[in-house]
């Protein structure tokens, strides 16, 4: 197709009396849009030929799994920061009253053992108990003292809360489970895939309930700014034409006035038709020029033939 309107250009050019006037031809980069990962086609929102505005959904893939996956990563993200507030703020008042309710009956029986402790003192003076007796009731106030003491600490440490190695511990925990929430809602928002520019759909390549793999184009869509004027010229004039050289633009149908900028020279020349390079054939290579449409792009349609007036100085 290409080599065609190539040929249909040198052909037009050739014919044409004005040495200025050049014959060339629209055409796009097309963007083929795709998601990041592989999956069914769920639903279609557009169609070829429909012009769409930037960010609008194109068409989604199944995300049942991402679903599931965003509900498992949220539920761990509340149960991350639940355990982190609970070192925050301590224990619960249930349980704080159930360990100062442990720890009173803890000091009543340290003060019964104490009693006990006296009588058994008082029983050894005068030869009325055995020494074993006082050693037990020793013992009883030791024990019931130390049952006391690690209830008050319990106590204490329940009003205070967690410790701070124990915060940081829950703090990061907490960092982790975000994270993965973020990774899992994004990973959700890549099954929609939008419109990252406004522009026409030129195809569609896959229809609903049709399986791509990850990056395959689904979409074919083409933003003005991509439009592009091609045409192109030998040896002795391509010398003259740097980018940024502007050219008058005429098509069939289209307003008077239009313009363009070249954009791209070539660096390196083609054949038309293929031929071996001579000094007697050298007239027969070309270099191709791309120009940039001024004002509204939208109009050229790829492939339309358009006619192109070169800047003065341009022409062999």
């Amino acid at each position: 197709m290409k080599r065609i309107l190539l040929l249909a250009c040198l052909a037009l050019t050739a014919c044409h009396d004005d040495q200025n006037i050049v014959q060339g031809y629209a055409e796009g980069d097309f963007l083929r849009l795709g998601a990041t990962s592989g999956g069914r086609i769920a639903t279609l929102r557009v169609d070829k030929g429909q012009r769409v505005a930037a960010g609008q959904l194109l068409f989604t893939l199944d995300d049942g799994a991402e679903q599931a996956r965003l509900a498992e990563a949220q539920a761990k993200t509340q149960q991350a920061r639940a355990s982190r507030d609970n070192l925050l703020t301590g224990k619960r008042a249930l349980e704080i009253r159930a360990i100062a309710a442990q720890r009173d009956q803890a000091a009543a029986d340290l003060a019964l053992a104490e009693i006990q402790l006296r009588r058994q003192a008082v029983l050894i003076r005068s030869g009325d108990t055995a020494q074993a007796s006082l050693d037990n009731a020793r013992a009883a106030v030791k024990r019931d003292q130390a049952r006391v003491a690690e209830l008050e600490a319990s106590l204490a440490f329940a009003h205070q809360g967690g410790r701070s190695a124990e915060i940081r511990s829950a703090d990061a925990a907490v960092t982790a489970a975000e994270a993965a929430e973020a990774d899992a809602a994004w990973a959700l928002e890549q099954r929609r895939v939008t419109a990252p520019e406004a522009g026409e759909v030129q195809d569609v390549l896959f229809r609903p309930g049709e399986v791509v793999a990850a990056d395959q184009g689904v979409i074919s869509l083409l933003p003005p700014g991509n439009i592009k004027l091609r045409f192109y010229l030998g040896p002795e004039r391509i010398g003259a034409l740097k980018p940024g050289r502007r050219l008058q633009v005429a098509c069939s149908g289209c307003p008077a006035g239009l313009s363009a900028h070249v954009s791209y020279v070539a660096p390196d020349a083609s054949y038309a038709p293929p031929i071996l390079y001579s000094r007697d054939n050298a007239s027969k290579l070309v270099f191709l020029v791309e120009a940039r449409p001024d004002g509204d792009a939208a109009r050229f349609r790829p492939g339309q033939p358009l006619t192109l007036t070169l800047p003065p100085g341009a022409a062999p």
